[in-house]
Order: C-alpha cells, then sequence, then structure tokens
C-alpha cells in the first residue's frame, strides 16, 4: 500500500484523543479470516462505504465490507459533524463556467438532495445521532466578506446585519451573516454506526482491521487480498476518500489530495459562560475565510471548533496545529479564554484537481467504481456518493449531474504534489485578509 503522507498520519497519534470516541462505543466487527465469495466488496467503513453497502443490501446483493482499522476510526468517525451543503470548492459561476449553467444548477440540487438523503436515513432508521441545528450559518469575518454576502444572499435564506447577532446569539465578534435553511448538525460517528447497523440489518457483512493490501482481476471479477483473508467479488467498491492509496487501484494514483483538518471540543459550558461570550444558539456555523474556521455550541453544552490543519504530518507538527487551533479558538471566543479544552484531533479530507467529487467506474476494469474527493463535505456527499455508487452496481441511473460523473484528472507532480499546497494555502491566507 502505498500512501501520500507520512506512516504518522495514518497512526494513531493525529486522532488520539478525539471527542466522539467517548459518545459511543465501538461496534466489535470481526476481522476476515480464509475466504469469502460475494456479490460486491466494499474498500473502505467510511459514509460511502456504508451507505452503498446499505443501498445495495436493501436490494438483495450480498456485500462484504472491509475496514482497514477499527469502525469510526477514519474521517467519518471524526470530522466536525456538519451534514450541509458541500463537497465542491467552485462556486456557481466557475461551475457554470466549466460545465454550463444547467450542470451547475443540477450540481446545486445534489447537494440539497445529499442532505435530504442523510435526513430520511435518520427518520427511516430512527439513528439516535443527536441532531441540531436548523440550516448552517456563514459569518462575515471582516466588512469587506459581508458585502460579498449581501451580493450573494439567495431569497431562500436569511442575511442577518450585523446588529442582529447579538440577539440571535451568535455574540458581537462577526461582521455580519448569511443563513442557509438546509442542513444540520450531528455526532458523526453515531450516525456512522447507525448506517453500519442498518447495512447489517439487511445482510452486509462488515469486517475491521482488515485492509486490502492487492486487488487482482479474475475471469468472473476481482479477488481482493488483506492480511489474513480474501474476497471474490463480481464488484468492486473503493471508498476510501483521504486515506486512500496510490496503487489500490493504481487508477487512484494522483487523482487525491489528503488535506489536514484539526478540531477541538470544551468541556460543558454554563449558561453564565455562554451569556459571557453571546453564543448561546444552537446553529452550526463556519466564518468567510477560505481557510475556513467551522464551529457548534453542541447538545451538551460542549463547543466545538475546527479549521484546516498543518501541511506537515509528524508528532511535532501535529502538536503546532493543535496549538494553532487553540490560539484561533481562544482568539474568535475571547470570553471563553480560560475555558478548557478537553479533546483535540486531527484528520484527513480529500480534494480533487478540479475541486469536485467523483462517483464512477474506474476506467479499463469493468466492475469497479470508486467515491471520493468531499473536500472536507462528507457527511452529505459521502452518503450521497455511496448511493450513486450501490445504483450503479445494480445497473440503475445513479442521477449524477455531470460535475459529479466526470473522472478527476491527475494533479502534476505525482507522488510529489504535496507540494502544491504550501503555496495554494499561502494565497488563500492573503485573500482572508
Amino acid at each position: 500500500m502505498k500512501r501520500l503522507f507520512p506512516d504518522y498520519t495514518y497512526g494513531s497519534g493525529p486522532r488520539t484523543n478525539c471527542w466522539w470516541d467517548e459518545t459511543i462505543a465501538s461496534p466489535n466487527w470481526p476481522v476476515l479470516q480464509d475466504g469469502l465469495n460475494t456479490d460486491v466488496a466494499i474498500i473502505g467503513g467510511g459514509f460511502t462505504g456504508l451507505s452503498a453497502a446499505l443501498h445495495l443490501a436493501a436490494a438483495g446483493v450480498s456485500v462484504a465490507v472491509l475496514e482497514a482499522e477499527t469502525p469510526g476510526w477514519g474521517a467519518s468517525g471524526r470530522n466536525g459533524g456538519f451534514c450541509c451543503l458541500g463537497g465542491s470548492k467552485l462556486s456557481h459561476d466557475a461551475m457554470a463556467r466549466q460545465f454550463g449553467e444547467g450542470a451547475a444548477n443540477s450540481y446545486d440540487q445534489a447537494e440539497e438532495d445529499a442532505v435530504h438523503l442523510v435526513a430520511d436515513l435518520l427518520e427511516t432508521h430512527r439513528f439516535d445521532a443527536d441532531v441540531h441545528s436548523q440550516g448552517e450559518t456563514q459569518l462575515a469575518h471582516t466588512p469587506r466578506a459581508m458585502e460579498k454576502l449581501r451580493r450573494q444572499a439567495e431569497a431562500s435564506g436569511t442575511l442577518h446585519e450585523p446588529g442582529d447577532l447579538p440577539r440571535l446569539g451568535f455574540g458581537e465578534g462577526f461582521h455580519g451573516g448569511y443563513t442557509n435553511p438546509v442542513g444540520f448538525a450531528l455526532n458523526p460517528r453515531k450516525y456512522l454506526f447507525g448506517l453500519a447497523q442498518a447495512a447489517q440489518s439487511q445482510g452486509a457483512d462488515l469486517f475491521q482491521q482488515s485492509s486490502a493490501q492487492s486487488i487482482r482481476k479474475t475471469q468472473s471479477g476481482f479477488e481482493v487480498q488483506t492480511g489474513s483473508g480474501r474476497i471474490r467479488a463480481q464488484n468492486v467498491l473503493i471508498c476510501t476518500n483521504g486515506y486512500s492509496s496510490e496503487d489500490i487501484p493504481p487508477w487512484m494514483a494522483d487523482r487525491y489530495m489528503p488535506a489536514q483538518s484539526t478540531v477541538l471540543v470544551t468541556r460543558p459550558l454554563s449558561e453564565v459562560e455562554l451569556q459571557a461570550q453571546g453564543w448561546t444558539t444552537n446553529q452550526m456555523a463556519y466564518d468567510t475565510r477560505n481557510l475556513l474556521h467551522y464551529f457548534r455550541l453542541m447538545p451538551d453544552r460542549r463547543f466545538l471548533f475546527g479549521m484546516r490543519g498543518g501541511l506537515i504530518s509528524s508528532s511535532q507538527a501535529e502538536a503546532a496545529i493543535r496549538r494553532k487551533v487553540v490560539k484561533d479558538f481562544r482568539q474568535m471566543f475571547p470570553g471563553w479564554a480560560s475555558v478548557d479544552v478537553t479533546h483535540m484531533w486531527s484528520g484527513m479530507v480529500c480534494l480533487s484537481r478540479g475541486l469536485t467529487p467523483f462517483a464512477g467506474p474506474v476506467a479499463d476494469q469493468p466492475g469497479m467504481f470508486v467515491g471520493f474527493a468531499y473536500h472536507g463535505n462528507g457527511v452529505a456527499m459521502g452518503t450521497y456518493c455511496g448511493r450513486a455508487l450501490a445504483r450503479m452496481v445494480l445497473g440503475q441511473d445513479p442521477e449524477l449531474p455531470d460535475p459529479i460523473a466526470r473522472a478527476p484528472q491527475r494533479f502534476p507532480l505525482g507522488r510529489w504534489r504535496r507540494v502544491l499546497m504550501p503555496p495554494a494555502y499561502a494565497v488563500m491566507a492573503l485573500a482572508d485578509w
């Protein structure tokens, strides 16, 4: 297995002290032993893989999911829990210039459909995932950013002038905002394990600590080899996103860019402390920076705060980015300067060169499909792309807009492509002033 970041990235260090681990116990899936024959083998036990497994198993297809680590270990079990519009880093206008206005509109609808899909799954299967927030609010970090929000505000949402924010419970540290009514917050680990349980109830087999070591094409499909077993399947789905490999399959090489994100959680805040900062809303929010911060008050009154992480992965770099996140949190919320930060961790999101998600077939490998590149919005978009992959296996129309159905191009520089990130981050940071 050839991965882009150092081994430290894929070990226990970055996810040490993840708050979600304390909210629900991990299910004890078996380790794959010996051989297994199934219709579909799914590599990756996150939102994409488990959504695909659920939709396939519900259609009567035999499915086996291979999780390289323990359930919830990857990004799906350690993200910020924002189920919201997103998945691409292209603006609507940029997408329209590249794909056409109709495709851009279809993509916008897909983002909304992705959120509704998660809501439908929560209701249908009665997952208890600590859902809260009515939509999502973007808060302007400068007056200039607020002017941009005014120009871009849509009739379906609500624009908030600076004077509106205190009475809405957002405090006084921002220059206005805009609330889109689509979206909600949740506990991602509870949602993930709800998907897993629903898939198992339909007959899906889920395996932990069963990393795919190789995929071999056979006359009848594929053979996936793990450390202690193998699966023979007619179809294979690759659902590994930011934790992908350059060689499983080789088609993935250079088509994805992992990027780090870091999250902290405070101890529960008292009503006096909430009033001191002026933040009393349950609304999930993020700021208008390119290198954005995202934050929300959770049902247990802990505050979650996250941001894009560092560009280097090591124990020293991890310590540095955690210090940076705490510094930004205390600067943005000075009323909580002395509040204890009890949990902090990092994980990998995934970008594509074209800044759009992808779900589709692997070229020259009939029966192999892949879904990845959600740009930090995998709760909704990963679930949506997982369903689309299931539909492809079933021979159904996945109903994907062109920006998601079009295979991503390779990044330049091959395995050295990470050197592209520092100048890109520097440009975005300068634009945030």
